[in-house]
């Protein structure tokens, strides 16, 4: 991604309960939680790779929508999104990637371009895609997202 300022965050890093009306009224929003949506705010546009447990999106990051959401509900307003997902299984988290394909527009999000990798282990050597086709398309979503921000 020439040309462009990017940063990486690693949901790992960031502990939020699970999501409850209780705790919101009780104990408000984490710092972490405001400053998380903050960093998407003054973002031109975000890529997004999702996991997937059982067909959908874990339950972290469901879980982690609706604190945002509660936060702002409109938190991905006007905000480009290029989505991906990978599995291990043939599928490649396609699943997970329809949800929340669905599912993000709610929130203000534009889903510029979508990648699938299945069959992970086969597909990435660690640095790049190894089949040829699946390469070209993910080059194509990836070009279809950086031209959108143009």
């Amino acid at each position: 991604m020439e040309g462009h300022n990017v940063r990486l965050l690693n949901m790992a890093g960031y502990p939020f309960p699970m999501y409850s009306e209780d705790d919101e009224k009780e104990k408000g929003y984490s710092n972490s939680l405001v400053e998380l949506k903050n960093d998407i705010a003054k973002a031109d546009a975000l890529v997004i790779s999702v996991n997937e447990h059982n067909g959908n999106p874990s339950a972290y990051f469901k879980n982690l929508l609706d604190w945002l959401s509660r936060l702002e509900r409109k938190f991905l307003e006007d905000t480009k999104v290029l989505l991906m997902a990978t599995s291990p299984g043939k599928r490649g988290a396609i699943g997970s990637l329809e949800v929340v394909e669905n599912m993000l527009p709610r929130f203000g999000a534009e889903i510029v371009a979508t990648f699938s990798l299945p069959s992970f282990h086969e597909n990435f050597d660690g640095k790049t895609i190894v089949d040829q086709e699946l390469g070209e398309k993910h080059g194509t979503a990836l070009a279809t997202f950086l031209e959108s921000l143009n």
